[in-house]
C-alpha cells in the first residue's frame, strides 16, 4: 500500500514536509489523467503536491483549486495559431505564468516538469538553483512529434527542438519515460544513465472505465457499433479511419454498422468535413468531448474499437491511451501495426499493415462477423490492464524515481533560511 511505502526512509525529515511542484503546459489538471494519477500517488505517499497548468475552456476553469488535497494553480493560455509565431506567443506566455506562480508556491523539494513543450526545463533550472531536484516526465518525443505533425523535415526548427530536448535531459536529475521505447531514447539520444530513467506507464483509471449494460439504441438501428475515442489532431489518424469505413461500405458492401467518434482536437472540423465528403454522414457521428458516463455507455455498447494512428516517427514508439481505455472496457481493437501498440495490446488487438486502409477495413469486417473472437480479445485486454499494465506497477516506479531524485536531499522545510525563504530570527 502507498501509505506503507518505505520511500519516506530515503529522505531525511518527516514525509509531510516534502513538497512537489508539477508543471504542465499542454493540458489542464485534473483533466490530464496521467498527471492527476501522479498527483494522487504522491499525495498518498505523503507529499504536499502543487500543480501549475493552464486553465481549461469548459472545465478546470478556476484560477486556484484544491482537489482531494492537491493544490492547483492555473493560468490563462491561448492555444497557438498562425504558425511558429503563434507557438512563440503561447510558450512565452506559459513560461511567464509558470515562473510567476512558482514564486507564489515557494520552495519545493522536487520540480516535476511534463512535456510538451521541452521548455519547462527553464523554470525547473531556476528552482534547481534554489535547492529543488528536477524530474523530467517525458510524455512525448517532441522531435518526432514535430516531424509527424508538420511534415517539414529536419529543418532549422527541428534542430531547435532537438537542442531543447538535449538541454532538458541534461538538466534533469531523473527521467520518467512512458514506455521502453521512450526509455531507450533517453539513454541512447539523451545520454542518460539507465539507472536514472524510470518507466512510468500511463494506465486508465479503472474506476472510470466500468462497463455498463449495452444500449442498442446507440447503434442507430444497425447491428454493430464502431467506436473511436481520443484526440483528433493531424497525426491521430481519424482520416485513415474514415477512409477505411468508406472502403468497408464501397468495396466490402458492409453497411451493417454505425460509427461514433468521441473527442476533439485541431483536426475535428476537418474530419467532420471529410466524413461528409466521403458520404458517411448518415453512418458516422461526431460527439465532441462528452461526460464520462456517456463515454462509458458508448464503449460498453461498441462491438469494435478503432485505433487508426498511422505509422510515423512518433506513433510507432508511443503508447496510445485510447488503446488502454478500450482494453479496460473489454473491447477488441483494430490497429495499424505499430511497435508500442503491440506491446500494449498484444492479442487484444488485430493489426493491419502500417497505413493500409483497405486491410484496416477488412479486419473490422472480420471481427464484426466473429463475436466469439471479440469476446476473447476483450477478456485478454481486461486481464492485461488489471495485471502487467496496471497503474499499481507505475506507482511503484514513480515513487522509486522520486527516491532516486531525492537521495541525500534535505527537505526544504529542514533547510537553511535562505533556501526555505524564511528570514532568520534576530
Amino acid at each position: 500500500m502507498l501509505g506503507d511505502t518505505s520511500f519516506g526512509d530515503t529522505v531525511s525529515g518527516d514525509r509531510s514536509d516534502r513538497r512537489a511542484l508539477i508543471l504542465v503546459e499542454n493540458l489542464s489538471v485534473p483533466f490530464d489523467r496521467r498527471v492527476w494519477q501522479e498527483c494522487t500517488t504522491l499525495r498518498d505517499a505523503g507529499w504536499k503536491v502543487h500543480v501549475i497548468c493552464p486553465r481549461g475552456n469548459k472545465r478546470d476553469t478556476e484560477p486556484e483549486a484544491e482537489i482531494d488535497g492537491v493544490l492547483i494553480h492555473r493560468y490563462p493560455l491561448r492555444a497557438a495559431t498562425g504558425g511558429p509565431a503563434g507557438y512563440l506567443r503561447e510558450y512565452g506566455s506559459a513560461l511567464w505564468h509558470t515562473v510567476r506562480l512558482a514564486r507564489k508556491v515557494g520552495p519545493v523539494d522536487v520540480v516535476h516538469a511534463c512535456n510538451p513543450p521541452d521548455l519547462l526545463f527553464l523554470p525547473a533550472l531556476w528552482l534547481k538553483r534554489r535547492g529543488a531536484r528536477f524530474v523530467f516526465d517525458q510524455h512525448d518525443l517532441v522531435p518526432e512529434l514535430y516531424l509527424s505533425r508538420f511534415d517539414r523535415g529536419e529543418d532549422l526548427l527541428y534542430r531547435a527542438v532537438c537542442a531543447l530536448e538535449r538541454l532538458t535531459y541534461r538538466a534533469a536529475d531523473v527521467v520518467l519515460a512512458t514506455n521502453e521505447s521512450y526509455r531507450d531514447v533517453a539513454v541512447r539520444r539523451g545520454g542518460r544513465r539507465p539507472a536514472d530513467v524510470f518507466v512510468v506507464r500511463s494506465a486508465p483509471q479503472i474506476d472510470r472505465f466500468q462497463p455498463v449494460p449495452p444500449e442498442p439504441e446507440l447503434k442507430h438501428s444497425k447491428p454493430h457499433l464502431l467506436c473511436y475515442l481520443g484526440v483528433m489532431g493531424p497525426q491521430d489518424g481519424v482520416d485513415y479511419a474514415l477512409r477505411a469505413l468508406a472502403k468497408m461500405r464501397d468495396e466490402l458492401g458492409r453497411t451493417d454498422w454505425h460509427a461514433v467518434f468521441i473527442g476533439a482536437g485541431d483536426a475535428f472540423d476537418a474530419m467532420v468535413k471529410l466524413s461528409r465528403r466521403l458520404g458517411l454522414s448518415e453512418q458516422v457521428q461526431f460527439t465532441g468531448r462528452i461526460p464520462d458516463a456517456d463515454l462509458v455507455r458508448y464503449l460498453s455498447t461498441a462491438d469494435v474499437c478503432l485505433s487508426p494512428d498511422p505509422r510515423n516517427p512518433l506513433n510507432d514508439v508511443s503508447t496510445m491511451n485510447k488503446v488502454l481505455e478500450y482494453m479496460a472496457m473489454g473491447r477488441p481493437v483494430v490497429s495499424f501495426d505499430l511497435r508500442e501498440a503491440r506491446v500494449s495490446a498484444g492479442d487484444a488487438a488485430v493489426y493491419a499493415p502500417a497505413n493500409d486502409e483497405a486491410e484496416f477495413a477488412q479486419l473490422i469486417a472480420l471481427l464484426l462477423d466473429d463475436p466469439e473472437k471479440r469476446a476473447r480479445m476483450g477478456k485478454i485486454g481486461q486481464e492485461r490492464i488489471s495485471g502487467p499494465l496496471s497503474w499499481r506497477n507505475s506507482q511503484a516506479s514513480l515513487l522509486a524515481a522520486y527516491a532516486a531524485a531525492c537521495r541525500d536531499h534535505i527537505p526544504v522545510s529542514a533547510g537553511d533560511p535562505v533556501r526555505t525563504g524564511r528570514r532568520p530570527r534576530r
